[in-house]
């Protein structure tokens, strides 16, 4: 029995991008553009009576904007939600990212024209997003019992050094989260890996920044990490640590589809601090870092993730578990890290 194609919304302001939107779409046959409208009071006014299963937005809207009806969309309806992003367009950065926040769950960066020489690539991006967007669901699962006290599981043998973080679809809003429920003067760097296209790293780095109360800066090769700075993997390169203690970035292939991925990182800080390292793995779909987190824990370190109760996508999470994470909800993580560091929980 055939499955029936996947029902895409368009919500796009501009006519000549709808028109090329539903171009791309419509050469899928998994895909179908069951709507496109150039607003967002449209897409609300009609969501209830289409149901898609995803929907492409646009940011910059007349009238209510991409960010405000996502929020709408998020609280009244839940719906998968790619964001199609102008993505080095300034103005459209921080909204962008503010968007991902509050509930989308991707962005991709929007197509100029068939003739562009990276068309190509950003119609596959943008088919292979809905796609796979379309599979998560968006409406969270309440916990069945609550997890109180301090949990016991999860103990570093091996007072940690760094922090290491890594997320993917749903990151944005888990990582604001996250960190600012640690304090500001943090006593040790993050090195962090967020899946994310290259395109929108620079911005996701300052709208991370602007949120969060540490100070947040795209990595850069040689730099000696700080205390109370996360340093965010660059678009397609692999963020390491060096037997130095210096940040290197490498081209090197992919790792389960991943680049810049959180095994490589995991893997090479849990070597060059002999274990002295604590990794948090947050939501988002695929494997990816728990191979690093199994290697991070034999060497005396540890890791937590990321309790599927709160996760956007349990993937990530539920991989690093099976390799000797601690599954904690995203609120009882933060306090669970800062009390690693004040040492209440270290052996």
């Amino acid at each position: 029995m055939a499955t029936r194609p996947i029902r895409v919304m368009i919500v796009e302001d501009s006519l000549v991008v709808r028109t090329l939107l539903t171009h791309i779409i419509a050469g899928d046959p998994r895909l179908e553009v069951v709507a496109a409208v150039a607003s967002a009071e449209e897409a609300l006014a009609q969501l209830a009576a289409i149901r898609p299963d995803v929907i492409s937005m646009d940011i910059r809207l007349p009238g209510m904007d991409g960010l405000e009806a996502t929020r709408q969309i998020m609280a009244d309806q839940p719906t998968p939600i790619v964001v199609i992003s102008a993505s080095f367009d300034r103005t459209q950065l921080n909204p962008t990212m503010d968007a991902l926040r509050a509930g989308a769950l991707a962005a991709v960066e929007k197509p100029v024209g068939i003739a562009d020489p990276e068309y190509r690539t950003i119609a596959a991006e943008i088919r292979t997003q809905l796609v796979i967007m379309s599979q998560v669901a968006v409406v969270r699962r309440r916990m069945r019992t609550p997890l109180a006290g301090t949990p016991t599981a999860g103990r570093p043998r091996i007072a940690p050094r760094m922090l290491l973080c890594a997320a993917s679809t749903g990151g944005p809003q888990a990582l604001a989260k996250l960190f600012n429920s640690l304090p500001a003067d943090l006593s040790l760097p993050v090195l962090l890996v967020q899946h994310m296209g290259g395109a929108f790293m620079d911005g996701f780095a300052s709208w991370l920044d602007s949120v969060v109360p540490q100070r947040v800066e795209l990595a850069r090769a040689t730099v000696l990490p700080q205390p109370g700075t996360i340093y965010v993997a660059p678009g397609d390169r692999h963020l390491t640590l060096m037997p130095s203690g210096k940040l290197g970035l490498s081209e090197a292939s992919p790792v389960a589809g991943q680049r810049p991925a959180a095994t490589v990182l995991f893997t090479s800080a849990a070597a060059a601090l002999d274990g002295a390292a604590l990794a948090v793995v947050l939501t988002g779909m695929g494997e990816d870092g728990a191979a690093g987190v199994r290697q991070l824990v034999d060497a005396g370190g540890a890791a937590i993730a990321e309790h599927e109760s709160t996760a956007v996508v349990n993937g990530m999470p539920a991989a690093a578990v099976r390799q000797g994470a601690l599954a904690l909800p995203l609120d009882l993580i933060g306090p669970h890290v800062k009390r690693i560091l004040a040492r209440e929980v270290v052996q």
